[in-house]
């Protein structure tokens, strides 16, 4: 019988199934950040159990730790208090741990590819939406509940219903200043933030193909904003290059097994989807957002289209309005980072597009690595020189402006163009005013000061 990518993994991974319920899944790796673990741990202590598997959990605060003297403790008491609780936990229960300041600490979706702990073929969970990110590798990846979290920690399984599939395809050719981020904003402005729900996607065609494994990362990262479970990319020689030699990636004969077997993780060429949508690579132009929720997106030079909401609209909380265009809209934060784009691509793309610029004297921008490998990185390629002469400076790891859980917050009233996945009212902070758009848009206005299509540049 003919399988797509997801059948293969699934079906690896069924324990047992329940008749007309859900199937029991066995977990290869869990993820655990500091804010949706406490009460799973809390649950098994007050249980009397251990971690069943401790090896295969992974944890380290993201959401809540600054991006400035993480040498000092954490001023917030509630950002101090869940950071300090996941160090209780992780030291108690026995399971890897990456601190603050830790050299592998970062933003945990980050983290996990870099390493070489996520690999293909494998199922994964955190207590996050973002989860599906690892889905790059050619893995299961998808969120999960903090109940759900306990499970995983107490048997290494969990409950799901089985999802549907879907393939998105892209064929063609991308333009120029457009990559992953473009898009996964055009696909979510086609389809919608409910587009997906119910399903499971597989990203494909000859656009994807083209992507590096960070835009492959991206792309997946913003699967669950169109309503997915997870977003998955077949793994090939881009993804087997990336793995190779990480840390946590097998070596040596075990390296050639589990290469085989990668090798035969794709779709099948007669395996049927329960949804097929193909979108032309040539029609996607660098995007931005104009509203408040990811689907609310449209190209740099295009005008904002009518929303047909009567109430108070996404467009005024925004201060725009219909039919408006946005170029050269003045702009007031830029934030480079994220789970999304935290990578050394998306810091390669920012500096290369500053180098003998200044930043404008009226943008305050935000420019946080991924993780201490990425800035690492960062330093040892000549970036941080760069950006430092264009007037920027690179904060510490975490998800900084991503959310308002820790101080990096937008003020009210003020537009942020920001490379993370979300630009919900009061997402960056209360009253922030949130838009989204890849490395290089954010490059763009970073030294103009207001929004601009980053192909005038070329």
């Amino acid at each position: 019988m003919s399988k797509t990518l997801f059948d293969k993994i699934w079906d690896a991974h069924i324990v047992t199934e329940v008749q007309d319920g859900p199937t029991q899944l066995y977990i290869d790796r869990m993820y655990c950040h500091e804010v949706t673990s406490p009460q799973a741990f809390a649950g098994l202590r007050a249980r009397g159990l251990k971690v069943f598997r401790p090896r295969q959990i992974t944890c380290m605060p993201d959401h809540n730790i600054p991006t400035l003297h993480q040498e000092q403790s954490i001023a917030d008491p509630v950002s101090r208090n869940q950071v300090d609780t996941l160090d209780k936990n992780a030291r108690e229960f026995g399971v890897n741990y990456y601190p603050m300041g830790h050299p592998k600490n970062g933003i945990i979706h980050v983290v996990g590819p870099e390493n070489g702990l996520s690999l293909p073929g494998m199922t994964m969970v955190c207590g996050d939406s973002h989860t599906s990110t690892h889905g790059a590798m050619g893995a299961l990846a998808f969120g999960i509940g903090t109940s759900e979290v306990e499970m995983v920690l107490a048997t290494q399984c969990v409950f799901q219903s089985r999802p549907q599939t879907m393939r998105i395809s892209v064929n063609g050719k991308l333009g120029k200043c457009v990559g992953a981020k473009d898009i996964a904003l055009y696909i979510i402005s086609k389809i919608g933030t409910g587009g997906a729900t119910g399903y499971f996607v597989e990203y494909a065609g000859d656009a994807v193909k083209s992507l590096s494994m960070e835009g492959r990362l991206t792309l997946c990262n913003l699967s669950i904003e169109s309503g997915a479970r997870g977003g998955m990319i077949a793994p090939d020689e881009t993804t087997f290059e990336y793995l190779k030699g990480r840390e946590f990636a097998p070596k040596g004969e075990e390296w050639e097994r589990k290469l085989a077997y990668w090798r035969t993780l794709k779709t099948d060429n007669d395996a049927v989807f329960d949804k097929e949508i193909t979108f032309h690579a040539e029609d996607i132009e660098p995007m931005i957002t104009y509203g408040t929720n990811p689907g609310m997106g449209m190209g740099i030079n295009d005008a904002i289209p009518a929303t047909g909401t009567k109430i108070f609209s996404p467009l005024q909380y925004m201060g725009f309005q219909e039919g408006e265009k946005l170029l050269g809209k003045p702009i007031d934060y830029v934030f480079l980072g994220s789970c999304t784009n935290g990578r050394i691509e998306d810091f390669r793309a920012f500096a290369n597009f500053v180098k003998g610029k200044k930043k404008a004297a009226n943008v305050i921008a935000w420019l946080v690595p991924g993780s201490w490998a990425v800035d690492k990185q960062i330093r040892a390629e000549g970036l941080d020189k760069i950006l430092t002469e264009a007037g920027f400076e690179i904060r510490q790891p975490g998800c900084s402006a991503c959310l308002a859980m820790n101080d990096d917050k937008v003020p009210a009233g003020k537009y942020a163009v920001s490379t993370s996945n979300r630009n919900f009212e009061g997402r960056q902070g209360p009253g922030s005013r949130t838009i989204l758009a890849s490395p290089l848009i954010a490059a763009a206005a970073a030294v103009t000061g207001c929004l601009t299509d980053p192909r005038d540049f070329l």
